[in-house]
């Protein structure tokens, strides 16, 4: 397994080995005991499935708030999707930062989204399976958003954003200056 640190703090790539011949492949995606072996330390106690039929979906930017901020651990498992996060942590050295990573069927790449980031991807293929490992539960009180076409993020979406294809509640959520009054993520204390 190869662990590799992005430009944001803390967002790990994970690769872990694959095995291939004429029949396909074997990886194991997960061990907890080579995560730990890495310094990744998480208690992921619910996985998630999302998919999303058509290339052009863009879901996000999601996060949970306060006692049920997640960190998680994200896959993709047919197709291929930009997926991007944020850092949202006040006082982050990379706080408002956002970085997009090509997770697909064929590269096998995980990414490791700790607390504090606000996560979202775009599909570049259609019939895309997402699963991602939590290490806390769902908490529909707890909630949150940042508008995935906030225009001071720069993200380069690979898709025209006038047509992605997203969620009512996707397309309502403030830009990352507007929910910064109340933004309760802190560097170090999550």
């Amino acid at each position: 397994m190869k662990v590799t640190k992005t430009n944001l703090t803390d967002v790990l790539i994970v690769e872990p080995a694959v095995f291939g011949d004429h029949r396909g492949f074997f990886t194991e995606s997960y061990s907890a005991e080579d995560f730990k072996a890495a310094g990744i330390d998480f208690d992921f106690i619910q996985d998630n499935h999302s998919l999303s039929t058509e290339a052009g979906v863009v879901r996000g930017l999601h996060f949970q708030k306060g006692q049920s901020a997640q960190t998680k651990l994200i896959r993709v498992v047919t197709g291929a999707v930009l997926d991007v996060i944020v850092d949202i942590r006040k006082g982050s050295p990379t706080y408002g930062k956002s970085e997009g990573y090509i997770l697909s069927e064929h590269n096998h790449r995980q990414l490791l989204v700790p607390r504090g980031f606000a996560h979202g991807f775009a599909t570049l293929t259609p019939n895309v399976n997402f699963l991602y490992k939590c290490d806390n539960y769902y908490d529909a009180a707890a909630d949150g958003g940042i508008a995935f076409n906030d225009p001071e993020l720069g993200i380069d979406w690979p898709i025209d954003i006038d047509k992605a294809i997203t969620s009512e509640k996707d397309q309502k959520h403030p830009t990352l200056k507007e929910f910064e009054s109340e933004n309760p993520f802190i560097y170090g204390e999550i």
